[in-house]
């Protein structure tokens, strides 16, 4: 275990400068964004900020209803948050590591566990897995990010992308899945013999296929949200 004196520990912990731009990683489970402006980040992520920063809530009707009901499904899972202003806000995601992507008029999909933030340049919309809603107890929806701009995700750990090609499908556990190209539309097929294997009903019978010419980001950790009882 690190022993430092408190002259010490200041020095080799302290924030520093590394004039990277708008988002900034700070450390490898600690964004920073060097606010101008307004920028979109997951509820609850902010745990420091310094300068002139506004939070808000994002609105119930902000972006229509149809967004609207597709929230009142998904739950808290997807509550977005607004900083307005000028200064350095912090984020991070329950020590998850944190990556970010410079979207170039393309489109990617990210479950909404693992959206942290995003510049208000990028379109997004909520897509729902209506089909395993029965079946999963967290993880059913994911938002899909387009356009030209900064986008910051987050991972249990490293993070693995594999290339799906035509001849190739990839099938990914839904809670170890972290992202996708925005062209890939994953099906969703329950492996009957895995599932005797595994000697229970749900969970890892239920896997993600992905096919066509994409990527899709997988974490080697299962992500298990349980949904409320109602």
């Amino acid at each position: 275990m690190s022993r430092y004196s408190i002259e010490e520990f200041v020095s080799n912990t302290k924030q520093q400068d590394k004039g990277e731009g708008l988002f900034e990683l700070e450390t490898p489970r600690m964004l920073e964004i060097n606010l101008n402006g307004q920028v979109w980040s997951k509820a609850g992520a902010m745990v420091s900020y310094r300068g002139q920063i506004k939070f808000e809530r994002e609105g119930v009707l902000e972006h229509g209803i149809g967004k609207m009901f597709k929230k009142a499904l998904t739950g808290e899972g997807a509550s977005l948050m607004k900083a307005n202003g000028n200064g350095k806000l912090y984020l991070a995601d329950q020590g998850k590591k944190i990556s970010i992507l410079h979207l170039q008029n393309e489109a990617i999909f990210v479950n909404g566990n693992d959206l942290l933030a995003f510049e208000p340049s990028i379109n997004w919309d909520i897509k729902l897995m209506r089909r395993v809603a029965g079946m999963l107890s967290g993880g059913l929806f994911n938002v899909r990010l387009e356009g030209t701009g900064m986008v910051a995700i987050t991972s249990h750990y490293e993070p693995l992308t594999l290339l799906v090609s035509p001849d190739n499908p990839v099938y990914t556990d839904p809670n170890a899945t972290v992202a996708w190209s925005g062209n890939l539309q994953p099906e969703f097929v329950t492996d009957i013999s895995f599932k005797t294997f595994l000697g229970r009903g749900s969970g890892e019978s239920i896997q993600m296929k992905f096919s066509g010419e994409g990527f899709v980001v997988v974490q080697p950790f299962e992500e298990v949200y349980y949904a409320p009882q109602g």
